[in-house]
């Protein structure tokens, strides 16, 4: 895995075995078996990602409430993807579009069973006061470091 800090921006990448195709389904369509069960705003039953440009990326969490907590700006099967971030430096859900980052994930084929994932994180400073507390958290072991690392065990299993 490689990393990237550049301040309002987050950068890594990852390798996955695993197909171009296959690495872009698991990251969108099965999000909910990689993403770290830690970095929900709730107790979830299950989590969602609407493919199309329009979309959200959701939790409907066990009582049957949503927290939209992304937009899908881009969808480019299987290269490319773009969604907000509409999570705020407190970890609400964010409502005003224009205080929340953008994630642009890229899927690199590197042969017929490797890909490589490059995700930037961006515009971070459009959070508003505390931008840099949650520039810091993304970019820990704790935040993209550790999805990355999932999506590339999910992957591997």
């Amino acid at each position: 895995m490689t990393t990237e800090t550049t301040g309002t921006a987050v950068r890594r990448s990852v390798t996955v075995e695993a197909p171009l195709d296959k690495a872009f389904f698991v990251f969108t369509d099965d999000i909910g078996s990689w993403w770290p069960p830690e970095h929900h705003l709730g107790q979830v039953a299950e989590m969602v990602f609407e493919p199309r440009v329009g979309g959200h990326i959701y939790d409907r969490m066990a009582d049957g409430s949503e927290a939209h907590w992304a937009r899908v700006l881009a969808y480019e099967p299987p290269t490319r993807l773009v969604f907000s971030w509409d999570v705020s430096p407190a970890w609400q859900i964010e409502a005003n579009p224009n205080r929340t980052s953008e994630v642009e994930v890229r899927f690199i084929s590197e042969g017929p069973n490797t890909t490589r994932i490059e995700l930037e994180h961006r515009h971070l400073e459009r959070h508003g006061e505390g931008w840099e507390q949650l520039r810091d958290a993304v970019d820990s072991e704790g935040g993209w470091p550790l999805g990355l690392g999932r999506l590339r065990d999910r992957l591997a299993g």
